[in-house]
């Protein structure tokens, strides 16, 4: 028995050591500047909280709308695959974009400071909805700027060859891009619970706080969040500084200014301009400026179709790089992705009933945050290995079965589970308890699933055209994104979910708050999150587009 207890102590050691800190002994200053960016976009969750409130206190956009402003903020993702090849193409000045991006993010910031500090100043100008979806327009234009140079620091911060030049094996080098996506989401997730454990402190004592209190740490909040862009120049002006360095060092070993770049970039080859590329995202933007600016009906879903065309045409020729069976695995790996990704949410409803409802307030929803950053960054620690050693159908089928689990506490929450329950445990398991507990056990499984397939791509894709096929994915996938933002749109059109409207100066009730069927949204959300995603593995593992890696 004693024996026993020895071999399980000794095999949890191990397990420590091969999961956790071993990734610890993996990290290369070299990943630290793309960390840098990856972080930043984490940071900037730091404003989530406040800008929930402040649409549902001073906007008067219905569920449905805000779920359709979630379609266009999504479009932007859809250019990472032009932005991608563009950073290919002009590698070394890459940088260059970041500021232009972080130069974006701070206009969005200053927006929403503008209407939260001099709201009167600001609705001179325009209402303030509508500087409310400029703002909202901008943020994701400069985020997705930056993530596509954070991608590909991410393919050059992994060395080919160590400091005497002698290459690396696969093995290793497969190691290597597995523990820098690993990081990068490390990185992505730190940020959150930063700007998570920042906004508990700052909305302490928020349930006493006057509405002017809370305005200003509104304010305050915005002000701290120009913190992000500078956080991501200082990553890519790091990342120019180690680039030097590595070179200056592979010279001293006596290799010529061809070899170091070989060996740093590993370019088999010039990257051309593919002006099919270029030519169809011209066209993407021109269609999808056209048919927004022109309020059409149906607009966003002739867009949707539309980019959905462009990205698989743009697609098409780009995978023609690669051998035919690596051509169809990557095809089915971002189907399955895709479908994944494209499931509806109960929009944003769900939380203005837990904020009316369930009286969940800004502090708390920062714990919320908190624990869901805190439980994903020990998840990814968690399932490193396991992401390294299984198929990604395998990974999003689990994912998909836990998602739709975990839909369960709050459908119970909406139909009052936690009454009986606290009644049951003298007023432990409450409305709060279960939110908790709920968060816990879902968090781990919302930042992993992307993982395996970034180390796929960075392994797979042409050494010439990383940044590229980074893009092309991410621009799939990230439709995905806007297919769910239609979808959500949809159900919240068929099941009406209203919040009370107070007008701010009489404090008169000018719209009255109704959840009735929210109760049926949350029932269909969760059925399709479940069905959708497996019924799509189980089709291409079926056909010849299994992947097995």
């Amino acid at each position: 028995m004693v024996q026993v207890k020895i071999i399980t102590a000794s095999n949890l050691v191990r397990w420590v050591d091969e999961t956790i800190l071993e990734l610890g002994r993996q990290f290369r200053w070299s990943y630290l500047p793309p960390l840098m960016v990856y972080l930043a976009a984490g940071v900037s969750g730091l404003t989530a909280i406040v800008g929930t409130f402040f649409v549902k206190e001073h906007l008067e956009l219905s569920a449905a709308f805000l779920a359709g402003l979630s379609f266009w903020m999504g479009i932007p993702w859809a250019l990472k695959m032009p932005l991608g090849h563009l950073v290919d193409l002009i590698w070394r000045w890459k940088y260059l974009l970041v500021y232009f991006g972080g130069f974006l993010i701070a206009l969005s910031i200053g927006v929403m400071y503008g209407l939260v500090a001099h709201t009167g100043t600001m609705i001179q100008f325009m209402s303030i909805e509508a500087w409310y979806v400029s703002s909202a327009l901008l943020a994701p234009s400069g985020y997705v700027v930056q993530d596509v140079v954070a991608d590909a620091m991410t393919v050059e911060a992994v060395p080919l060859v160590d400091e005497q030049g002698n290459a690396y094996p696969d093995s290793k080098i497969k190691l290597m891009h597995t523990t820098m996506q690993t990081l990068g989401r490390v990185a992505i997730v730190s940020g959150l619970i930063a700007v998570a454990a920042l906004n508990i402190g700052m909305f302490s004592g928020v349930a006493t706080m006057s509405e002017a209190d809370k305005t200003s740490i509104y304010g305050d909040i915005f002000l701290l969040a120009l913190i992000i862009p500078v956080i991501s120049v200082i990553g890519v002006t790091l990342g120019q500084v180690s680039l030097r360095n590595r070179a200056r060092k592979l010279r001293l070993e006596g290799f010529d200014q061809a070899s170091v770049q070989r060996m740093l970039f590993a370019q088999s080859g010039e990257t051309r301009p593919n002006w099919w590329i270029f030519g169809g995202s011209f066209v993407f933007v021109v269609f999808t400026l056209g048919m927004g600016l022109g309020n059409l009906p149906l607009a966003q879903e002739i867009v949707f179709l539309g980019s959905m065309a462009i990205v698989i045409f743009l697609m098409h020729r780009l995978i023609a790089e690669l051998e035919p069976d690596v051509r169809k695995a990557l095809a089915g790996t971002a189907i399955i992705i895709f479908m994944f990704r494209a499931v509806p949410l109960p929009g944003p409803g769900a939380t203005w009933f837990e904020i009316d409802v369930l009286g969940f307030d800004q502090q708390f929803l920062s714990v919320l945050s908190l624990i869901t950053s805190g439980l994903a960054l020990a998840g990814m620690l968690f399932f490193r290995l396991f992401l390294a050693k299984r198929s990604i159908a395998y990974v999003v089928a689990l994912l998909t079965i836990a998602a739709g689990i975990l839909s369960l506490p709050n459908i119970g929450l909406y139909y009052g589970v936690h009454e009986w329950t606290a009644r049951s445990t003298g007023g432990i398991v409450d409305a709060r308890f279960i939110a908790i507990l709920d968060t816990a056990v879902e968090s781990p499984l919302v930042q992993i699933s992307m993982i395996p397939m970034l180390a796929w791509i960075a392994k797979n894709a042409p050494a010439h055209l990383k940044a590229t096929f980074f893009a092309v994915m991410a621009s799939f996938t990230n439709l995905a994104l806007s297919a769910s933002s239609l979808g959500t749109k949809y159900l919240n059109q068929i099941y009406k979910v209203t919040r009370e409207v107070r007008d701010h100066e009489t404090g008169a009730i000018e719209a009255a708050a109704d959840y009735g069927e929210l109760g049926w949204l949350l029932v269909t959300v969760g059925l399709i999150t479940l069905a959708v995603p497996l019924a799509t593995i189980l089709i291409i593992q079926h056909s010849p587009f299994r992947t097995q890696q």
